[in-house]
């Protein structure tokens, strides 16, 4: 069958349009750097379905009974409990100077001077806990139990 006349204009309205605008032909970009620079695309914000933890963290880790683990008992710490007013601790690796100092003042009830640390060949940590004037290190150390 042959198309009918109303057909036939419309083609030919399509070609007229055709002839009369001018051919465009994808223009290729100039490229003005050797550097070639991934474009820049959408970056959306992170929206989990559900918490990366399924539990919430249970507050502070190292607490004044974590921090303080036991007392020294030798000799020289016996020495330095009479003659310095110095408590010697074994405490919690991770244990800082100002945390060694709130356990002890929570603990204790006594203000620290300052504190010593070190390490001990065997990896645990050491602290020399100095007391102030006002307290006397030997009656501390017989409240709790060391002498």
């Amino acid at each position: 069958m042959a198309p009918k006349k109303s057909e036939k204009k419309a083609d030919a309205g399509k070609v007229a349009k055709a002839v009369k605008s001018s051919v465009s032909r994808k223009v290729k970009k100039v490229r003005t750097r050797v550097r070639f620079y991934k474009p820049k695309t959408l970056i959306k914000a992170r929206d989990p379905k559900y918490p990366k933890r399924s539990v919430e963290s249970r507050g502070d880790k190292l607490d004044k009974y974590r921090v303080i683990q036991c007392p020294v008992t030798t000799e020289s710490a016996m020495k330095k409990i009479e003659e310095i007013n110095t408590l010697v601790f074994l405490v919690d690796i991770k244990a800082t100077k100002p945390k060694i100092k709130e356990a002890i003042r929570q603990l204790y009830d006594v203000q620290c001077a300052k504190v010593n640390t070190l390490i001990r060949p065997d990896g645990r940590k050491k602290a020399y806990v100095h007391l102030t004037q006002d307290y006397d290190a030997l009656d501390v150390a017989n409240r709790i139990g060391i002498i």
